[in-house]
């Protein structure tokens, strides 16, 4: 039996270890270097498709056309510095800017974000994530965390004879 043990540890390893690189390859965040960036949808200009609560997951692309859903900062300058939004193209180019829109809206926004603005373009949208986030950071999934890693201490402890 010891033979399957070590093998169930190895293929546990490598497992773990393909999960960690796939996940530092396609969905590390921007800010620790990755190609991915998230945003959490607020609001009502993309409706009907992309309601509050909704994570949108973004590639950063080498171009941008219009169709594409974009997230993108407020160029500096505004106000609203900094401020992410997401909307879609539908009109303009890398060089003078890129006009955009909210689905649910009939005007074009004031900014026009160039290529350096931009997060990335829709990749994948997770609906009402905000759920899942919210429960991640509740006292009750700590507390299940808690009685978890007391239930296993328990059952690990060796028994005295």
């Amino acid at each position: 039996m010891i033979p399957w043990r070590r093998l169930n540890q190895a293929a546990s390893l490598a497992l773990l270890v393909a999960l960690v690189v796939g996940w530092a390859f396609t969905l590390r965040p921007q800010s620790l270097g990755g190609p991915a960036g998230y945003v959490l949808v607020s609001g009502h200009s993309m409706l009907p498709r992309y309601h509050t609560g909704d994570l949108v997951l973004l590639e950063r692309k080498s171009s941008y056309h219009v169709g594409q859903v974009i997230a993108y900062h407020v160029p500096k300058g505004d106000p609203m510095a900094g401020a992410q939004v997401i909307h879609r193209i539908i009109g303009g180019d890398a060089k003078h800017g890129f006009l955009v829109r909210g689905d649910n809206r009939t005007a074009p926004d004031v900014w026009r974000p160039r290529p350096t603005d931009i997060v990335g373009a829709k990749a994948l949208r997770i609906p009402n994530a905000i759920l899942v986030l919210q429960f991640l950071r509740s006292p009750v999934l700590l507390a299940l965390l808690a009685a978890c890693f007391v239930f296993v201490h328990v059952l690990a402890r060796p028994e005295r004879s």
